[in-house]
């Protein structure tokens, strides 16, 4: 009696290889038709599909990584936690329900990428790369830390401000199933979920070119998606702990926004080099100044010290601006739409019909 249902469960695993081998196949295909329209070449192109399949090449469906009897408890225990929340972001938030994020990848190292920034020495305004797809970018991914380094010791060299950063999650747009990762799985249960539904945002509105547009609207979804996760969960202690995070977290960013426009109008100045690059290093000096004042009224948090371990320049200030520059009009649309989030997408997606220049002028700004 026991022989039909292991002849079953074979039957069930050979189709699960054979349709996983059709993925990859298909996942290849995808990457070297992207890659037959690029007008670019070279070692960059390379390295970035290389590094690409190999993370689509690691995935396993999160269910059966669940139910091995080999997974670590602690492992299974995350996976658990952020299927449940993959599942509210489709099924609550209105984000894409398709493959992305229902399986993983461990990739074997502390980053998925590695991104390099760069501004002009006396500039605030970041260098930007453009790419098919996704456009212009204010920064160069590598999924090898030294690649990376070599590619900003370069930018350095010819006098570019530049900074590297490892990236532990990523979004390609829904152009393919993105796994979790395991880079992601060091993270807080609410940083864990909020990246899930920040890198599906991206799925839903993306407008290529312009990327304050593109991270400033997936950062509202992020907070206003974690905001309902975590009051669905009636987990009061967790809630109250990530609204404390936000809150020193968007106080750290407004000194790194008050600082860049300090040096936006130090730069525009157009005083001797020597000048300028003192008062740049002023700046940079009142910046950790007013930090080291803003850490006391957070009796003793020291979350954001490592920022201040290293030479700091224009680059470091990018994602700060990228980031966070448009959020708060984000946040007046979604106030103008009650919170109801489909309303804000169709808000978002008319918004992204204009042109880059009239969203600066008419949305962004206040």
């Amino acid at each position: 009696m026991q022989e039909p249902a292991c002849l079953e469960i074979t039957s069930q695993e050979q189709q699960a290889r054979n349709n996983q081998g059709r993925n990859r196949k298909l996942a290849v295909l995808r990457v070297l038709a992207l890659l037959a329209c690029l007008p670019m070449s070279g070692c960059y192109l390379m390295q970035a599909a290389a590094g690409q399949m190999q993370v689509l090449s690691k995935r396993q469906p999160v269910a059966a990584v669940i139910a091995d009897p080999n997974t670590k408890p602690a492992l299974r225990a995350r996976l658990e936690y952020v299927s449940a929340a993959r599942d509210f972001a489709s099924h609550d938030l209105g984000l894409p329900d398709n493959r992305s994020y229902r399986t993983y990848a461990d990739v074997g190292r502390s980053f998925v990428v590695w991104n390099v920034f760069a501004t002009d020495e006396f500039s605030v305004e970041p260098r930007r790369w453009c790419f098919p797809i996704a456009g212009c970018v204010v920064y160069r991914g590598y999924f090898n830390a030294a690649s990376a380094e070599n590619y900003a010791l370069g930018l350095r060299m010819k006098g570019y401000d530049t900074v590297v950063g490892g990236v532990a999650a990523y979004s390609t747009l829904g152009h393919f199933a993105d796994p979790l990762l395991n880079t992601m799985l060091g993270w807080s249960d609410a940083q864990l979920a909020g990246t899930v539904f920040h890198e599906l945002a991206h799925q839903l509105v993306y407008v290529p070119g312009d990327s304050e547009f593109n991270e400033a609207f997936a950062t509202v979804v992020e907070e206003t998606g974690l905001e309902r996760w975590l009051v669905s969960r009636g987990n009061g202690r967790q809630l109250d702990s990530w609204r404390a995070q936000r809150e020193r977290g968007q106080q750290f960013i407004d000194l790194l926004l008050a600082t860049r426009e300090r040096l936006r109008i130090v730069y525009l100045g157009k005083l001797p080099p020597n000048e300028m690059r003192a008062r740049k290093q002023a700046e940079f000096g009142r910046l950790k100044f007013e930090y080291s004042r803003l850490r006391a009224r957070w009796n003793g948090y020291a979350g954001y010290d490592y920022w201040f371990d290293r030479a700091l320049g224009n680059a470091h200030l990018i994602s700060a601006s990228t980031y966070h520059g448009c959020l708060p009009a984000f946040h007046r649309l979604l106030d103008a739409t009650n919170g109801e989030l489909p309303r804000f997408y169709d808000e978002v997606r008319q918004l992204a019909k204009q042109s880059r220049s009239e969203r600066e002028q008419n949305f962004c700004k206040p």
